[in-house]
């Protein structure tokens, strides 16, 4: 164990954020803190750092054991460039090199009697400057910089220039630079790319240190993490496995509780009906009787009622009416801003209910294709057209369609005025803004809070094409996971730009890759994508599509490809229900052995022939029905 938090307790107020919060971290170790926003989980990260005070409750950390955090915002000043700020965690190492040059020197003009002892101390001081991979010091820093998405003419421009995003990837390169024993990243994919991200992925499950990350990125947390430290209503639980194996667990463990209490105010009703009915009787054997029960029943430990899943937040996405087939025709479209030329004769066509995902490094140009087919930019040359009946409905990533002056409920108000004042109510509500919430002016709400609204907005379009722009920025995991649900069950047509993995192979039925100017066209989700990706990659030896020699996948082939792949994944999951049914059956039929094994270790079993004889015949059959289980079982557990 290398980090142990021991009964946190922490408030702000009267509202509790943490609750006798406990758990540890075993050294190399790879954990996620999730929770909904406002959840606790960056106060819990600043309580390690001892940058909080616990209201309760402390923070054990091995003796010896360093500790690397990143916050979500940086403040980063002063004149160094990105290069010599990264170089600044090398200190020791340049101190080193200066400490070898000067007795390399030393030994050229030393006498007999002094060069032994110099050389004992150059020989010790190379050693340690190899073991800390001195030599290579510019390759690891270049490694990192170019892995977090800079570029090397990026290098030399002064960190106070940069924006916010840029300089946390700064502070993140130098802190896996320092390497400490832990390191502790809060939403560190934010200001990253696909690339960076898969970059990042890579670095932190091969570190030899303990990591635990704050991030709404459930793909990422797939590939890196191996526990869950969950905080829910100040309470915090740990779950072993990645977020899918949490996600399911806690599902089963909610669905649990759910049975428990509701099999326990059936049982409560129904004592209570049996009181009543005996307390009618009005008989003194009866009283008594009732009596008994009531004192059974005030002893009773009440369970209470599991919290919903944010059932308070809903999205209803319904077109008012049916576009036509074709929704989009893109034909030679091109944009170019001074200096960079972002992409060139594009051409691609979405279908009635598609839901396309557009990806691509940061840059490349995403947003401005969005832009373009909203209107809010022109191209530089082609066209688009739009399918008959088509009714846009846009979400900017950059909420431009919001007015910061007005409030919420008049921005509802005002961009839809057939609604009457209970029906705005109504809706803003299930966004989460109740009472005295619907007057806030949207220039004062954060970037979630914006994110709902604009969200609002798009329901109420009743539109049958929707264009989302980062729709799941700022969001938290429940929220992306009740959006994601409703764009699956729309009936319309979705084209969307996101960084988020796991909610692109949720929802996206077709993938288009924006790299090198041009799109590559991908049917299936984002795993697909990768997948065909990685063996092009592997083709071609290089993650770059040339134009020339990659084009486009024909309609028919991904289309054959992806069948192929839905059927595998339907035997796997065919082969994975009867291996869960055998393995229910095994546990039931050993718990029947147990059960009788235990019966024949008593007096009044074992004295009876006719029973010990019963009893031995039916452990024998369950015996040899396990024997066939075990069998069936094996074969089933082969890959």
């Amino acid at each position: 164990m290398i980090l142990a938090c021991q009964n946190i307790s922490k408030a702000f107020g009267e509202h509790t954020v943490l609750k006798n919060a406990s758990f540890h971290i075993e050294e190399r170790e790879k954990a996620a803190v999730v929770g909904i926003n406002g959840a606790g989980k960056s106060t819990l990260l600043k309580i390690i750092m001892q940058e909080l005070p616990a209201d309760e409750g402390q923070t054990v950390i091995t003796r010896g054991k360093t500790i690397g955090y990143l916050a979500q915002h940086q403040e980063m000043t002063g004149t160094n460039t990105i290069f010599d700020e990264l170089l600044t965690v090398k200190q020791e190492i340049l101190d080193m090199e200066t400490q070898l040059r000067s007795l390399e020197q030393s030994m050229k003009h030393a006498e007999e009697e002094q060069l032994s002892a110099l050389m004992d101390s150059y020989s010790r001081l190379s050693h340690d400057f190899e073991q800390q991979n001195g030599y290579a010091w510019k390759s690891e820093i270049t490694g990192v910089l170019k892995g977090l998405g800079f570029q090397e003419e990026h290098f030399s421009k002064k960190v106070n220039t940069l924006s916010g995003g840029q300089k946390t990837r700064v502070s993140l390169g130098k802190l896996l630079l320092s390497r400490p024993d832990i390191i502790m990243l809060d939403e560190p994919t934010n200001h990253l790319d696909m690339n960076s991200i898969t970059w990042l992925e890579t670095f932190l499950m091969n570190y030899q240190g303990a990591v635990i990350i704050v991030s709404h990125d459930r793909y990422f947390l797939d590939r890196v993490v191996t526990k869950i430290i969950e905080i829910d209503q100040g309470n915090v639980l740990s779950f072993h496995g990645n977020y899918t194996d949490y996600a399911h667990k806690k599902a089963q463990i909610r669905n649990a509780q759910l049975q428990a209490y509701l099999n326990q105010q059936r049982e409560i009703r129904h004592q209570e009906e049996v009181i009543t009915r005996l307390k009618s009787f009005n008989r003194e054997k009866s009283v008594r009787r009732a009596e008994s029960r009531e004192k059974m029943l005030d002893k009773m430990e009440v369970l209470e009622k599991p919290t919903e899943a944010r059932a308070d937040m809903r999205i209803d996405l319904e077109p008012r009416f049916p576009s036509g087939n074709d929704v989009l025709a893109v034909e030679h479209l091109s944009k170019s801003f001074p200096a960079q030329t972002l992409f060139t004769d594009l051409n691609f066509e979405i279908k009635k209910g598609e839901r396309v995902a557009l990806i691509g490094s940061n840059g490349t140009g995403k947003t401005t294709i969005l832009k373009i087919l909203n209107g809010v930019l022109p191209a530089d040359s082609g066209e688009f057209r739009l399918g008959a009946r088509v009714r846009i409905g846009y979400y900017d990533q950059e909420h431009h369609v919001l007015h910061m002056e007005k409030t919420i409920f008049e921005e509802i108000s005002d961009a839809y005025p057939s609604l009457n004042n209970t029906r705005i109510r109504n809706v803003l509500a299930a966004f989460l803004f109740t009472n005295d919430d619907v007057f806030k002016r949207i220039g004062d709400l954060s970037g979630g809070e914006r994110g709902r609204v604009s969200l609002a907005k798009l329901m109420l379009s009743e539109a049958n094409f929707l264009i989302l722009d980062e729709p799941t920025n700022h969001l938290d995991i429940l929220s992306r996971e009740i959006l994601e649900n409703a764009l699956v069950h729309y009936t319309g047509t979705v084209l969307f730009v996101s960084h988020d993995r796991y909610f692109i192979n949720t929802t996206a039925t077709r993938i288009l890759d924006l790299a090198g100017q041009t799109l590559t066209s991908y049917i299936g989700n984002y795993d697909y994508y990768a997948e065909k990706k990685e063996t092009r990659t592997d083709f071609t030896g290089s993650s770059s599509p040339d134009p020339a020699s990659s084009p486009v996948l024909s309609e028919s082939e991904s289309r054959k490809d992806w069948k192929q792949q839905k059927e595998q994944q339907a035997l796997l999951r065919k082969k994975q229900n009867e291996l869960k049914r055998v393995e229910a059956r095994i546990e039931e039929l050993e718990n029947k052995d147990k059960e009788i094994d235990e019966l024949l270790t008593r007096e009044e079993i074992f004295t009876d022939v006719a029973e010990v004889t019963k009893l031995s015949a039916e452990k024998e059959t369950l015996q040899s029905e396990l024997e066939s289980l075990y069998e069936c079982w094996e074969t089933l557990s082969e890959p």
